[in-house]
């Protein structure tokens, strides 16, 4: 059997550690394309000047218009030619991090996240959009970045809600590894560069990879709840950096290494619903894991642990927390149909999927968050 696992480089997080970044570039050249919304250059503008001063580097700003489509693609890959640029830095929210992939194209990569909202940081994959926002294609890299570093001090100063949406995320990590391994399913680590199937990119999960998103889960109910009121009071604690790291590495590492199922699948149906789109991914998987557990039937108090665990930190247990507050049968088929398409992970679980058991799964999944609201307000 042959099972593979994927990660980047080098990992690092600490407080202050931007003023590191310099440090790594330098293992690179004296230049580097940044690439980040200049709202998040602003707010982290003084570490920059200083690790520009004190490893007397050179940071190209990109003026990244904000998507990450094929044409802002070429624009910035022409720019790095230009300029001669050593390596490429993504600083910021998701977009950033994604154009900055597909520039470097696997190649000098240092990934600088400034919120801790999801777990795409370190994997080697990214998702490409038109110029005006619309889907257009996945794109994989023959290797993670080079580089994966997190000031935690900033993600401290961060809106809490970007980091409860990435335990939303990570909530997801170890029961679709637990799908996955159970099916004996492909993972995404096995995928070379710019394949997404054939005999050449088939790869099962391996044992870290699984233990890794066991841990992820377990670090989530020990520290969620501490690291969120860390969050509301802008200050660092080991809880936080326990959980900076389960969002980002360990979520990061257990879903591409130990692969996804039925959650991504419905949370990509769930979007579908107008409702939904003034949620963050983090918090859809969220109530996307509530309802994969009841399509496969888990045991009862497991269910009820993750209803209380969401609860606790603010993430969505039922529709109306996602913006739907009615949804018509058709509605919901059309949900199942976009989570049951052939080329969706809802085919790792390890049982026949049908769209009839996707939409009544959902359902279940809303009542129970409705009353699991309801008992906890009598």
């Amino acid at each position: 059997m042959r099972r593979a696992f994927i990660s980047p480089t080098k990992y690092v997080q600490g407080e202050d550690e931007l003023l590191n970044l310099g440090y790594f570039v330098r293992t690179f050249g004296d230049s580097a394309l940044l690439i980040a919304h200049p709202d998040d250059v602003a707010r982290v503008k003084d570490k920059l000047d200083a690790t520009i001063h004190k490893f007397n580097i050179t940071l190209v700003e990109s003026g990244f218009h904000g998507e990450c489509s094929r044409q802002e693609v070429a624009r910035l890959q022409a720019l790095a030619k230009e300029h001669q640029c050593a390596c490429t830095i993504g600083l910021g929210g998701g977009k950033a991090i994604d154009t900055a992939k597909c520039v470097a194209e696997g190649e000098h990569l240092i990934i600088v996240p400034t919120i801790a909202a999801t777990d795409a940081p370190t994997s080697h994959s990214a998702v490409l959009y038109t110029p005006e926002g619309e889907f257009d294609d996945y794109a994989y890299f023959k290797q993670s970045p080079s580089v994966v570093m997190i000031d935690t001090t900033v993600i401290a100063n961060a809106p809490t809600r970007f980091l409860v949406a990435g335990m939303g995320d990570a909530l997801s990590t170890y029961f679709e590894a637990r799908a996955t391994a159970n099916s004996y399913s492909n993972v995404n680590a096995g995928l070379p560069c710019g394949v997404r199937e054939g005999v050449c990119g088939d790869a099962k999960g391996t044992k870290t990879a699984f233990a890794l998103a066991k841990l992820c889960y377990e670090t989530l109910l020990e520290d969620g709840l501490k690291a969120k009121l860390s969050c509301d009071q802008n200050v660092v604690t080991p809880a936080l950096e326990n959980i900076i790291e389960t969002n980002i590495l360990l979520s990061g590492l257990g879903f591409e290494s130990g692969g996804l199922a039925a959650i991504h699948a419905i949370h990509n149906g769930l979007t579908a619903l107008e409702g939904t789109h003034h949620y963050y991914h983090g918090e859809k998987v969220a109530f996307s894991t509530l309802a994969q557990l009841v399509l496969e039937n888990a045991d009862k108090a497991e269910i009820q642990e993750v209803l209380t665990f969401s609860a606790s930190i603010g993430l969505p247990i039922c529709l109306a927390d996602i913006g739907v507050d009615h949804v018509t049968h058709e509605e919901l088929m059309n949900v199942a149909q976009k989570a049951c398409i052939a080329e969706e992970s809802i085919h790792s679980m390890p049982f026949p999927i049908t769209e009839e058991a996707v939409a009544a799964a959902i359902i279940v999944a809303d009542q129970l968050g409705r009353e699991f609201k309801l008992s906890k307000e009598a």
